[in-house]
């Protein structure tokens, strides 16, 4: 449902995985490796790892040597890849290595985390619902909707853009119980822990 719902943003391939306690799609909009193997999600070489990913990392080319060097092997010519390959060499410092626009999630299997990110200026969209039980995301809040029919409005954000215009971005929507994933941030859930951090600031000097 979810997927079908923004299959605007993606009309080349779909896919899905789902597989305890994750579940992820995709609609994909082919731009750098047009190939089937490209096709998201897509997984590190023994499967341990499955990455979703929207945007594009302009310096992956220069990332791919010292990867390479490191002993990671590479199956496409995307830049998809080469974030899969960052955060098994880097970990979550792995974004400070990019130059792009993102908005990723990433599963690892092993360590039973799940690591999303955002860009530094916020290019891609992230949304996302959180409670005791669940953590639902999409590029699109409708997807969302799908799963969580959500009806009530968040007041205090339809104030703020009457009175403001759409110029405050706090995290929250229209929705409430919907929350956006700020520029620049990170999310990391492990052992039932939710962790959001900035991890990049604005240099103004």
């Amino acid at each position: 449902k979810m997927n079908d719902e923004i299959s605007h943003r993606g009309p080349d391939s779909e896919g899905k995985l789902i597989e305890y306690p994750v579940c992820l799609g995709f609609r994909r909009l082919s731009i750098i490796d047009l190939s089937d193997e490209a096709n998201q999600p897509m997984f590190n070489e023994d499967k341990s790892i499955a990455i979703i990913f929207n945007g594009e990392i302009y310096n992956y080319t220069e990332l791919i040597p010292e990867l390479k060097s490191r002993g990671h092997i590479f199956k496409t010519k995307s830049d998809t890849e080469v974030i899969i390959h960052s955060y098994e060499e880097y970990g979550f410092d792995c974004v400070n290595k990019f130059n792009g626009m993102w908005a990723f999630a990433i599963y690892d299997f092993r360590k039973k985390i799940f690591f999303a990110s955002r860009d530094r200026f916020g290019v891609k969209p992230f949304y996302y619902f959180l409670d005791e039980k669940n953590f639902i995301f999409s590029s699109e809040i409708k997807a969302i909707l799908q799963i969580n029919n959500i009806k009530e409005a968040n007041h205090g954000k339809v104030f703020d853009y009457l009175a403001y215009g759409y110029k405050t971005n706090n995290g929250e929507t229209f929705f409430k119980g919907i929350n956006e994933l700020k520029p620049a941030h990170n999310i990391i859930i492990q052992n039932d822990k939710v962790d959001i951090s900035r991890y990049w600031n604005f240099n103004e000097t």
